[in-house]
């Protein structure tokens, strides 16, 4: 029952996904009871040991009250200790487990592109929309729990001392447990679902300039992207504004609440006190009693302060991975043919929601050991094709067929690690030119990193650096040329075991006489028996290839000398 209810909410669903944290979360909140425990004992305790001291008895009738707030409060400083740290355990390895899945879920999406959002807004997503669920665990799981037990426990025992008391302390925390964090929630609702949106639009705004700050200021644009900023910046701090607000509300009607409790108990108790129904010096008791139960208390607001922001949060976490995969295993994936061509067979394909077809009824084969290239038009699908040999999507009609095995019946592992693209904008991570190379091959050694560089035609380059192929490269490869990035990129993709390589655009930030030398290096692996594809708007040097194709109307022409 309980898991079918969770199952119905985002926030629900990101706290079943982690239920394999429980246990730590059972500690948790065992720890925060006792420590709330430990603080009434300790307060009940100092109430009746300064007014039993008032009355100036024998030391040693003190004895056990003296001893019994030494216990609660050392007790109390060891167990709270305890609790913020199992809760923080629990936290910071939940947020572990949510960023491992949310990573997991996006791989698959990542290829094809995940539509319609920018990347800071998945990195704001990744980091502070997953921060934002450890409050699911802090702050809004836990207090609940912690405020019923310990709300029934102080109620026992205010009701041993004096019924009447027991009611009204019953009463108190009833109102506070319900009237605050309703209140607090209804302040902080609308700020708290819009927060987590504004600080992605922000996060997207501050990626935009950092990247195309050039290209802003070339074209004097930056009054324009300020004030995007500023008016994205202002909405985000007006939220903050009111949330902050909502957390102050939260706090100030929890010690209102507390302190009326306190009141009303003590009301209550003075008339016990002049019946002689109580013993007077249990009169400064109950009070105190009152205020250690509503440290059970007070954290409810909180919760209810926090806790659409949290729901929003996981949200918006879900937008992202339960997007329907573009493509996915079978459930029982044939052996990868040991060789054979790629061939398409009437391959139609267009984009969800596109207009048109990028490709209709196509045919194309490409065999081993053959040099092909690929000419058109931007936007006529020539990229798409590449995409599609390597799976990152599926054809909507006809087949693309690896050995004659269509390739839908592989594994995607499998398939790229025999066809591997080159894509026209390789990213360079931030780390040496080896490390960035050694991606097309993990175990690859410095060795075979140095012959792929050099079959990228980088070896005198590498030779003339101090560091050699441990220098480093910058922030995408901020330290190095366009054309040495291609390079690069071109050597990662040697240092494969690929039989079908595709390079997409892999000369366009070269000049013609570069570009006919990177295209003779590329090509060069066909001596191998490897497949070549070199996308291109421009062919430099024709005579290396032993096809040239020209995509138009959906289809491959061959181009005849």
């Amino acid at each position: 029952m309980i898991t079918a209810r969770l199952q119905r909410t985002p926030l629900g669903r990101a706290a079943l996904a982690t239920r394999n944290r429980w246990r730590l979360f059972g500690l948790s909140v065992f720890l925060a009871v006792a420590t709330v425990l430990a603080a009434v004992g300790l307060l009940t305790a100092s109430g009746y040991l300064i007014s039993r001291a008032a009355q100036r008895p024998e030391i040693l009738s003190l004895t056990v009250a003296i001893v019994g707030v030494r216990f609660f409060g050392i007790s109390r400083a060891l167990l709270r200790y305890g609790e913020r740290l199992s809760s923080h355990d629990l936290a910071f390895r939940t947020l572990t487990d949510l960023r491992d899945r949310f990573f997991q879920r996006l791989i698959p999406l990542v290829p094809a592109g995940v539509d319609g959002s920018r990347r800071a807004d998945l990195m704001s997503r990744f980091v502070g929309d997953v921060d934002r669920l450890q409050d699911l665990y802090l702050r809004a799981l836990s207090p609940p729990i912690v405020a019923l037990v310990c709300s029934a426990f102080c109620v026992a025992l205010a009701s041993i001392i004096l019924p009447v008391a027991g009611l009204v302390l019953a009463l108190m925390m009833l109102l506070g447990g319900v009237l605050a964090p309703y209140a607090t929630r209804r302040a902080a609702r609308h700020a708290g679902r819009r927060q987590a949106a504004a600080r992605g639009r922000l996060a997207g705004d501050l990626h935009e300039i950092a990247v195309g700050g050039a290209e802003i200021a070339v074209a004097g644009r930056e009054d324009d992207w300020l004030a995007l900023t500023s008016a994205d910046d202002g909405e985000l701090v007006s939220l903050q504004q009111k949330d902050a607000m909502s957390e102050g509300l939260a706090e100030g009607l929890g010690t209102m609440f507390a302190v009326g409790a306190a009141v009303a108990v003590t009301a209550a108790a003075v008339p016990a006190v002049i019946s002689g129904e109580l013993n007077g010096v249990l009169l400064a008791a109950l009070p105190l009693l009152t205020m250690g139960a509503f440290e059970a208390i007070m954290p409810l607001s909180q919760a209810a302060a926090v806790i659409d922001a949290t729901d929003e949060a996981a949200g918006r976490i879900e937008e992202v991975t339960e997007r329907p995969v573009p493509v996915v295993d079978p459930e029982f994936p044939h052996q990868l043919p040991a060789g054979g061509s790629i061939r398409l067979e009437g391959v139609d394909f267009r984009y969800p929601g596109g207009d048109r077809l990028l490709l209709e009824r196509a045919n194309l084969e490409i065999r081993p050991g053959e040099a092909v290239a690929l000419t058109g038009p931007s936007g006529i699908g020539k990229s798409t094709l590449a995409e599609l040999l390597v799976r990152f999507r599926d054809v909507d009609e006809g087949s693309i067929t690896f050995g004659g095995v269509d390739i839908r019946e592989l594994e995607q592992d499998k398939l790229r690690d025999a066809v591997r693209l080159a894509p026209q904008d390789a990213y360079m991570f931030n780390t040496t030119i080896a490390e960035n190379v050694k991606l097309g091959r993990p175990e690859a050694d410095r060795e075979r990193i140095v012959e792929a560089l050099a079959e990228a035609g980088l070896e005198d380059w590498i030779n003339s650096l101090p560091e050699g192929i441990d220098s480093p490269v910058g922030e995408d490869g901020a330290k190095i040329s366009g054309g040495q990035r291609q390079r690069i990129a071109a050597a990662r993709v040697f240092l494969s075991r690929a039989r079908f390589l595709i390079f997409d655009e892999p000369t366009a930030h070269l000049d013609p006489e570069g570009a006919a030398a990177l295209e003779r290096c590329l090509v060069g692996r066909r001596n191998q028996g490897c497949g070549i594809l070199v996308i291109t708007h421009t062919i430099a040097d024709p005579d290396s290839f032993d096809r040239i194709l020209r995509l138009g109307n959906g289809r491959f022409h061959e181009v005849l000398d």
